[in-house]
């Protein structure tokens, strides 16, 4: 249950081209607490919940629980969520022996497209796509659940 991620911003638009799936994203949190996030998640017609906890000094690893729901428990469970729901697409993209998932966010995090691979060590080598830019990984305005709070849009800085 540790999850292992790399985070990068993405600099062109031709991963959409690369594209295997792409999915439409909606998703809240009933708690952003560093050390208990927990988000409602509606990806395409799935439900879920998923508990992580505070990432490590590097932000690369930390405790993640997941488990799928009805989309009608999730639709009730975002109308009870903090302010600030995210919206964004996911774009899978199978690069080398990894597959990176996209995400171009929608409303006030509009211009934002951020890429991440999930490893199976934190020390794991792996091929990087053209189109990846900076990393970003243990960024913490870069996690989802700040988004929700301080949107892209209200960055004064990238």
């Amino acid at each position: 249950m540790i999850e292992i991620e790399r985070k990068f911003l993405v600099t062109s638009a031709i991963f959409k081209k690369e594209a295997i799936s792409k999915t439409r994203i909606v998703q809240g949190f009933l708690n952003t607490d560093p050390d208990r996030t927990v988000r409602i998640r509606l990806k395409g017609e799935e439900g879920f919940i998923t508990i992580k906890g505070r990432s490590n000094k590097t932000g690369i690893s930390r405790f993640e629980w997941e488990k799928e729901i009805s989309p009608e428990e999730a639709e009730a469970l975002l109308k009870l969520c903090e302010e600030g729901t995210l919206e964004k697409t996911r774009y899978e993209i199978s690069y080398g022996k990894h597959v990176f998932e996209v995400d171009e966010f929608y409303g006030p995090n509009t211009g934002l497209i951020v890429a991440e691979v999930e490893l199976d060590s934190e020390n794991e080598v792996f091929t990087k796509p053209k189109w990846l830019g900076r990393e970003v990984t243990g960024e913490t305005k870069y996690y989802n659940s700040q988004l929700s709070k301080m949107p892209f849009s209200e960055w004064r800085t990238t």
